[in-house]
């Protein structure tokens, strides 16, 4: 049967399948094996720039050619790996033979040992993934989470003067501006994904254990360390962990792992915000023609773009959580449990795109209720007892604190008339009770 998003297991591929489809460019088994293709042609144009005396003979002008065999590669291409890879039962080695075949047609037979020479498969995976998690994080995430970053700088400035009551343990507190709430957001935001960036993207390149063992043996007068370095760190953009074992050691991806977690939680911080404003009838939604909120309930708009973000960042965060935990840890030169974990990384990418998606989409559908917002702060005359024991206190009047909190503490409320009537009868200069009467839920919102 063929795959189809009807038939797809993971809803990544399924119900979400357009939202994320464009992330099959990085995380497919087509691209990794692409990636790896991608690697393998790499070295060995970086081998024949060495100066190999057994490569001086390679044409340079074959180099282009070399590189439309990534540049080109296909599913038919892939397919045929995994045709290969039918009897080697080795998916890097057949990769390997692949391009053999491919250095057959274009005249280099007598080059085709130095495919992959003195490499093993992880100084291949420990590359081509982190080269396209790097493309993916670059291409797809950040320019993805910059709309969202856009977005609330849009609305932060739209909002900027409007005055908001603001809640602490879910009380009402000293009034806010709704512009100044979002920018929290907003700075929280820069600050983890200049976090993100400034993980650099490590990569294993070193031999069997680490040690360029099979490269020494065979070119001991050749400086190893810094062929690898300048092909990792130059060519391919990457950072090479100078001392590891058969594989990368993963702390700076669990680093980016970590970092990805903190920009989701902010968001999920940020979405359940949102949903508790809609809640509170702060904010409307757009109404689409021919949605359906409730099955039953015919008047329901429900903020579903946020809840739907929550889900898909909580999935994402666990996932993140595992790798972060596990790919750190193999038992002394290397175990296989990296390699099955290390192919879900597009997976927690998926679910983050997914909630970015209908973040933005929850955002552009926010409907300012300016007048649930006046009336929130009309019903809460008391928060600005604040203001006026802080006044009182500049002014040396005795116990201004417990003077406001026998007022405002109480089951009755507080409201315009009640605070002046309690101004009038404080015994202060009238300069400082028209100081006070001046002061509103409205204008007393601070920098």
């Amino acid at each position: 049967m063929s795959l189809s998003p009807l038939t797809a297991i993971s809803p990544v591929d399924g119900r979400y399948h357009q939202a994320t489809s464009s992330l099959s460019s990085y995380f497919s088994e087509s691209a990794l094996i692409k990636y790896r293709v991608f690697i393998e042609i790499e070295y060995f144009i970086a081998l024949c720039e060495s100066g190999l005396p057994q490569l001086k003979m390679v044409d340079k002008a074959l180099f282009a050619s070399l590189r439309d065999i990534y540049a080109n590669f296909g599913l038919e291409d892939a397919q045929r790996i995994k045709d290969v890879e039918k009897t080697t039962n080795h998916d890097v080695k057949a990769v390997e033979y692949f391009i053999k075949e491919k250095f057959d047609q274009l005249g280099l037979s007598s080059f085709k040992e130095f495919i992959h020479f003195g490499l093993t498969s992880q100084d291949i995976n420990n590359t081509a993934i982190p080269y396209s998690w790097k493309e993916a994080i670059e291409k797809e995430y950040i320019p993805t989470f910059e709309q969202v970053l856009s977005l609330l700088k849009e609305l932060a400035q739209q909002w900027k003067d409007i005055p908001m009551l603001a809640r602490t343990h879910g009380q009402p507190a000293s009034p806010t501006k709704l512009g100044k709430e979002i920018k929290v957001f907003i700075e929280r935001f820069e600050v983890q994904l200049a976090q993100l960036k400034s993980v650099p993207y490590s990569a294993k390149f070193g031999g069997a254990t680490g040690n360029f063992n099979a490269h020494q043996v065979a070119y001991s007068h050749t400086d190893w360390v810094a062929f690898a370095n300048h092909f990792v760190n130059d060519t391919l953009g990457l950072n090479r962990s100078q001392y590891t074992t058969q594989i990368e050691h993963y702390d700076n991806f669990a680093a980016q792992c970590d970092a990805l977690k903190r920009i989701n939680n902010i968001l999920i911080d940020l979405c359940r915000d949102i949903w508790t404003y809609i809640s509170m009838d702060y904010f409307k939604q757009q109404i689409i023609a021919g949605q359906i909120g409730s099955s039953a309930m015919p008047h329901k708009v429900n903020p579903i773009d946020f809840e739907n973000a929550e889900g898909n960042l909580g999935i994402a965060n666990a996932i993140l959580e595992h790798l972060a935990a596990k790919l750190p840890i193999s038992r002394l030169q290397r175990d296989l449990t990296d390699s099955t974990v290390f192919r879900n990384i597009g997976v927690p990418m998926a679910h983050i795109i997914i909630a970015f998606k209908s973040s933005l989409r929850g955002l552009k559908k926010l409907i300012l209720n300016e007048e649930a917002i006046h009336a929130d702060l009309e019903k809460n005359w008391a928060v600005v007892a604040e203001a006026i024991q802080t006044i009182l206190r500049r002014e040396g009047y005795p116990k201004p604190y417990e003077a406001l909190k026998d007022l405002t503490r109480t089951n009755e409320g507080v409201n315009k008339e009640t605070i002046a009537r309690f101004v009038e009868q404080l015994n202060v200069d009238d300069q400082i009770k028209e100081e006070i009467k001046g002061i509103s839920p409205w204008n007393y919102t601070g920098i």
